[in-house]
């Protein structure tokens, strides 16, 4: 919970009433490694926030895994369309490691939308800041090889790099897990 407060309060001031109320709108969960949080087909009925752990976000295209989100420890996760339009999903959500999540469900994240003034300005934030991270790795895909890719991965996650398998990095990186260990074997650490 106080890693929640933590990521919270850089980005906006919050007072202990919006803090008792953010403790009573959220359910903290301890979850085993391999755990399916969502299938898709299903309504996404919860926003995400890794209190510690690791979750990959997954779709199998073609009966092809193709991961698009790691995301590791003091982030949010969520199928966003899925939980704002109470539609069914696209995606999987699975855990990697085993994971302490805070968990907001639709409700009261409806709740604090309408009795806070905190909650709105700090979710608009939090998107935009997720949103530059999808167009800067767009980016990357257009302008840098699977090498420096894969360099620019490690540096900015090193916790990813060391605790998520190579076929997931891979997957992520958009390449085959053979050429990532070929990638791998050519860079001395």
């Amino acid at each position: 919970m106080q890693n929640l407060i933590n990521y919270i309060q850089p980005r906006i001031s919050l007072t202990k009433k919006d803090i008792e109320l953010i403790k009573k709108h959220i359910v903290i969960e301890e979850v085993p490694a391999q755990t399916i949080l969502l299938n898709a087909g299903k309504v996404e009925r919860h926003i995400y926030f890794i209190d510690s752990g690791i979750v990959k976000g997954y779709q199998n295209i073609d009966g092809k895994i193709v991961v698009q989100h790691l995301v590791s420890e003091h982030d949010f996760f969520t199928s966003l369309d899925s939980f704002m339009t109470e539609t069914p999903s696209f995606d999987y959500y699975e855990t990697i490691t085993d994971c302490r999540l805070v968990k907001i469900s639709k409700p009261d994240f409806d709740i604090l939308q309408k009795e806070t003034k905190f909650w709105a300005v700090f979710v608009k934030e939090v998107t935009n800041e997720h949103l530059s991270c999808k167009l800067e790795r767009v980016k990357d895909f257009q302008i840098l090889t699977a090498k420096e890719r894969y360099l620019k991965f490690v540096n900015q996650y090193p916790k990813l790099a060391l605790n998520v398998s190579v076929d997931n990095i891979a997957s992520f990186l958009g390449m085959e897990p053979q050429s990532l260990s070929r990638i791998r074997k050519q860079i001395a650490f």
